[in-house]
């Protein structure tokens, strides 16, 4: 294992990024009081067209450039001439959000994470004027990501004037598998679009990672799809792999690569939606079981460990939000304290 030093604590507990409602202030108060350790920048996709992670990142694209700009479509987003109302609003919401969150963040000096689109996940949301998707041209994509790699560095230096800890900037690329498999269909719904190579791919994250980097950050890839490409992740750059631990959408094998090269592993060990609470030993138990079948008992294979939902709880209730987080902390105090066996019979500590 190499020496890589992580800016949040070990086995601290943070959130993927969505969260349920319209209420920034509430939002804010949830996450600065429930994750001290590592808050997270939030997204109210309730709020309509623009508070999505699409339209967000988009937001964020038109800081680059006033002619990028995104307009709705009965299907999603397509290419607009310039930043237009939807921008606009996306811009609002995401400055009101932080606002929000910087207020309620005075005193905290420890990691924030912040979340972005990925270019393959928006190569393969946004429609150019012709109906079809970015992902079809090759120019267009290289064109997106090198505006996202320019907009990534520049919200970097918004959150570094807001908030004093380290940033940590989490790449979402739910569509990438499908992107790599040709699995994204055409226009016309009759075909798909070609599979991008593997190497193409990481080239393109690179870029985009690379930048976040050069700005200071943390900077890793988020996929909640099964079969996340982990190697390619890896080789892109990526200083962290957050997936869902409850679905096994990783082989061991790579997972156990991952914690030995150093490579951070944010663990979704808590269901996104749920009722009531969940234990101690139900929390803790995917990372629990995981390091039982690699063998690694050794806690130092745990320092670049984050415990997470599986994916955003922008489709949960807030009293499970708050059963969330506190489940997410609960995993990580019984990891901390070694007690991998036997938890079972443990606390029940109740989320």
């Amino acid at each position: 294992m190499n020496g890589h030093e992580f800016p949040w604590p070990r086995l601290a507990a943070t959130g993927i990024g969505s969260l349920p409602g319209t209420d920034a202030a509430e939002a804010a108060r949830v996450v600065a009081g429930e994750l001290s350790d590592f808050i997270h920048v939030f997204e109210l996709p309730a709020r309509g067209p623009g508070a999505d992670l699409v339209g967000r990142t988009a937001g964020l694209l038109t800081e680059v450039s006033v002619d990028l700009g995104l307009d709705t479509t009965p299907q999603g987003w397509r290419v607009a001439p310039g930043p237009g109302r939807a921008m606009r609003r996306a811009r609002s919401w995401s400055g009101e959000d932080l606002d929000a969150l910087e207020g309620q963040a005075q005193s905290y000096v420890g990691p924030i994470k912040t979340e972005v689109c990925g270019p393959w996940t928006l190569a393969a949301s946004i429609e150019m004027a012709t109906g079809e998707r970015i992902l079809k041209d090759a120019g267009a994509c290289r064109d997106i990501t090198q505006a996202l790699a320019e907009a990534v560095r520049l919200h970097i230096g918004d959150l570094v004037r807001r908030f004093s800890g380290p940033v940590v900037v989490q790449i979402d690329e739910p569509s990438l598998p499908a992107v790599l498999a040709g699995a994204i269909g055409t226009a016309s719904g009759l075909s798909s679009y070609r599979p991008i190579e593997r190497a193409s791919a990481g080239a393109g994250l690179r870029i985009v990672l690379d930048a976040a980097k050069d700005s200071g950050a943390t900077v890793g890839v988020h996929c909640c799809a099964r079969e996340v490409p982990v190697d390619m992740l890896v080789k892109a750059g990526a200083e962290f792999i957050s997936l869902d631990l409850l679905r096994g959408n990783c082989p061991d094998e790579q997972l156990g690569q991952l914690l030995e090269s150093g490579i951070g592993l944010f663990a979704g060990s808590v269901p996104a939606v749920g009722n009531g609470t969940i234990s101690d030993a139900e929390a803790s138990r995917p990372v629990r079981e995981l390091i039982h079948r690699l063998g690694m008992s050794d806690p130092a294979w745990l320092a670049g460990v984050v415990i997470t939902p599986t994916c955003g709880l922008a489709g949960a209730n807030w009293e499970w939000v708050r059963a969330a987080y506190d489940a997410c902390r609960a995993a990580g105090r019984v990891l901390r304290d070694d007690r991998v066996d036997g938890a079972e019979e443990g606390g029940d500590h109740g989320g």
